[in-house]
């Protein structure tokens, strides 16, 4: 056995490595990178050959490479899947499909008549076929209770069907928890993102899904699918959800009177639908709230900030808080673009540094609660694209916030025994899957 004392073990550490002359780090690059081309070789050297006695030599050889093409064919068709978002029209949601204007216009003349096409109803879905370039193949729309709408491109003419379509209601539950947002909670559960824009517009009235949203906040839902020849048609309405909001306890449930619009309602006939949404725009957040001090960017100065911002990018929609018609749409100094509803009673809304208006927003147009009235700049006094939004009462500038609103009118009395008879299944599932949720919790 070889003894190494520990002073050798020191001056043996202390030794420099030898230093690699330019040539021997030439050859160890080309050593190295030898592999890269595909080359697999074999080499031996003796031990004590030195590396300046290996001749140099440089090798060159041409690779062949498979030929490559990129298609241009503009003919292949694509299916896409568009939610339908609250105060939509099908020419918005064409424009989202990226249509051409030739297909586009002859679609608008067809259906102009359209019972499905006057039925947009938030949260569902269109299903549409299109070519690279813009051309419509084919769209489908579920309205109602297994009524299909479909319309399809035969030898350069469209044929428009309505009709219902033999398909089996299945009712279906789903549960999750708020993490960062409602959307990546409806994924998480597995569930389809129609089933958030759902829960968004039902509890529209009550909570604001940018800034009431808590980590830990919980909902149920139970909805109804279609499904035609074994594969699934259509995700379709929520007939109930409950959605818990920083320990409070949000209920919902659809009802439809005979001869009447079907409508969602608490479980003991309240309806949901208030005269005023909470905020004018879906899932942004409040860049700067209503306050009677507040330095203004631009004019360098302490002021009030009589409304309430909502920071957004331009070109998202503007949505109507409240029924009522426009009183005042143009520009108005510091507002930019500006857009004035007025509504029931002494009410009255503003919205101002809009991009653009909807077309149509003419003064004493009636518009609905949810429509599109205009779209996100930053015109006007602004330093970047935000909404302006104000609540009037008499004129005067309130903190929406701060105003308890009334709400809409609760089931009538000859419609309520068959409301609770109606619901009550829906609200067991309810309890049962709230119990359920907790217990596996704990």
């Amino acid at each position: 056995m070889l003894y190494t004392s520990p002073r050798d073990k020191m001056r043996i550490l202390a030794q420099k490595p030898p230093v690699f002359t330019q040539k021997r780090l030439r050859w160890l690059t080309i050593l190295s990178s030898l592999p890269l081309f595909g080359m697999v070789t074999a080499f031996g050297i003796s031990p004590n050959a030195s590396l300046q006695d290996i001749p140099e030599r440089k090798i060159v050889r041409t690779l062949s490479l498979p030929e490559m093409s990129i298609s241009d064919d503009t003919n292949s068709a694509f299916w896409h899947q568009e939610n339908i978002r609250r105060g939509d029209t099908i020419a918005a949601i064409l424009s989202r499909l990226e249509v051409n204007q030739q297909d586009k216009a002859n679609f608008l003349r067809i259906v102009k008549d359209s019972k499905a096409m006057r039925q947009l109803k938030p949260g569902e879905i269109i299903h549409a076929e299109t070519t690279a370039d813009g051309e419509l193949l084919t769209l489908r729309y579920f309205y109602g209770k297994g009524e299909q709408f479909l319309i399809e491109k035969v030898d350069d003419a469209y044929e428009m069907s309505e009709q219902s379509v033999e398909a089996n209601a299945r009712i279906r539950v789903g549960s999750g928890v708020i993490e960062s947002s409602l959307f990546a909670a409806t994924d998480a559960a597995g569930l389809p993102s129609s089933i958030a824009m759902q829960i968004a517009n039902i509890f529209a009235s009550d909570i604001d899904f940018y800034r009431d949203l808590h980590k830990g906040d919980r909902f149920t839902v139970v909805y109804e699918t279609f499904r035609d020849n074994g594969e699934s048609a259509q995700h379709g309405r929520i007939l109930a959800v409950e959605f818990i909001n920083k320990g409070k306890s949000y209920r919902a449930v659809y009802f439809q009177a005979p001869h009447e619009e079907g409508d969602y309602y608490t479980p003991s006939g309240e309806s949901l639908r208030k005269p005023f949404l909470r905020a004018p725009l879906e899932f942004s957040r409040i860049s700067s709230g209503f306050t009677n001090a507040r330095f203004h960017p631009i004019l360098k100065q302490w002021r009030a900030h009589k409304g309430v911002d909502y920071a957004a990018p331009i070109g998202t929609p503007v949505m109507a808080t409240a029924d009522g018609t426009v009183e005042y749409s143009g520009w108005q100094n510091g507002y930019g673009n500006l857009v004035v509803l007025k509504h029931r009673g002494e009410y009255s809304t503003a919205y101002g540094h809009l991009s653009a208006f909807r077309k149509g927003m003419q003064k004493a147009r009636h518009v609905k609660q949810g429509e599109v009235i205009g779209y996100v700049g930053s015109t006007g006094m602004a330093t970047g694209p935000h909404l302006h939004y104000e609540l009037r009462i008499n004129g005067i500038q309130r903190d929406p916030s701060k105003m308890v609103m009334p709400s809409a009118l609760p089931i009538s009395k000859k419609n309520r025994t068959v409301f609770h008879r109606e619901t009550k299944e829906l609200v067991a599932r309810l309890d049962l899957l709230r119990n359920a949720n907790f217990a596996s919790a704990n």
